[in-house]
């Protein structure tokens, strides 16, 4: 998504580092290899060993330009230090699931079909999304759904659930949030399990945490002139993003524009995932 943004905003020109703190797929990693010189080099970062192993192939006629290791992005300064890279002429986070983990993965992140309620990103991760369901109790349950769903309806979704437990799949949690929520009241353009299932996967993976440390960790790996973008696709990351921007804005750091860039209308029509994404980005000063 917005992949020709990514690469117009953030590629260098000349020789330098660029790093991909959530390298997916590998698309958005190809493409600003592609179109900058060949002395860039990228170090990709995932915690998805599946990812990163799709990216590998797909970034293998690139050769020795592409470094790739399994690690969150939170992780970043150190990561990029032990291999020797002491600045970036550009990062790039975009925080969104790829189609494989959405459609292929089999750990519930999609609401479509019957699937384990793990929603884990890194596989060896200690809880799952079944584990916060059928053990947190139903006051717990109902803040989570609210702080990082922004459920409305989210005490009545978690009195459903803690009368239905155990929950084992997504089916299961689906019909769960439809017995809570009134018909009349489903949201228009989503789906009526989306912020729960968002709400949870955040919890599992603490990504609104791991967040907050890598925007300020890449931004301080940054060279002069460099560049940190951010694809956020939900109010809760970009509210996090946004705060983060303004409080290094007094650090010798600007934003390039007021308001994120959001994608085209020909790639909303082209890929109807994309229209909640947007583009941040941050330039360090002299």
């Amino acid at each position: 998504m917005l992949v020709d943004e990514v690469a117009f905003l953030l590629r260098p020109r000349e020789e330098g580092w660029v790093i991909d703190g959530t390298v997916g797929m590998g698309g958005h990693a190809q493409a600003l290899l592609e179109r900058s010189s060949p002395g860039v080099r990228l170090l990709g970062l995932d915690v998805d060993p599946e990812a990163l192993r799709r990216a590998g192939e797909r970034l293998a006629p690139l050769g020795e330009r592409v470094r790739l290791v399994q690690a969150s992005f939170r992780e970043v300064q150190e990561v990029a230090r032990r291999g020797g890279i002491a600045a970036a002429r550009s990062v790039l986070l975009d925080l969104g699931l790829s189609s494989y983990q959405l459609d292929e993965s089999g750990r519930g992140f999609s609401f479509q079909g019957e699937e384990p309620l793990d929603m884990r990103l890194d596989p060896t991760g200690r809880i799952t999304a079944a584990d916060l369901l059928n053990g947190l109790s139903e006051a717990d349950l109902g803040r989570l759904l609210t702080e990082y769903g922004e459920e409305p309806h989210a005490r009545r979704i978690a009195r459903a659930i803690a009368r239905r437990r155990p929950l084992a799949t997504t089916v299961d949690l689906v019909a769960a949030v439809r017995s809570a929520v009134p018909r009349k009241a489903w949201p228009h353009r989503l789906h009526v399990a989306t912020r729960t299932f968002l709400a949870l996967r955040i919890a599992v993976n603490d990504e609104l945490e791991a967040l907050a440390q890598a925007l300020t960790a890449a931004a301080e790996m940054l060279e002069v002139g460099g560049r940190l973008g951010v694809i956020s696709f939900h109010s809760g990351e970009d509210r996090v993003v946004k705060h983060a921007f303004r409080a290094l804005a007094s650090r010798g750091f600007e934003e390039l524009q007021p308001s994120p860039r959001p994608p085209t209308d020909d790639e909303v029509r082209a890929n109807p995932r994309s229209r909640s994404a947007k583009l941040r980005v941050l330039e360090r000063l002299p």
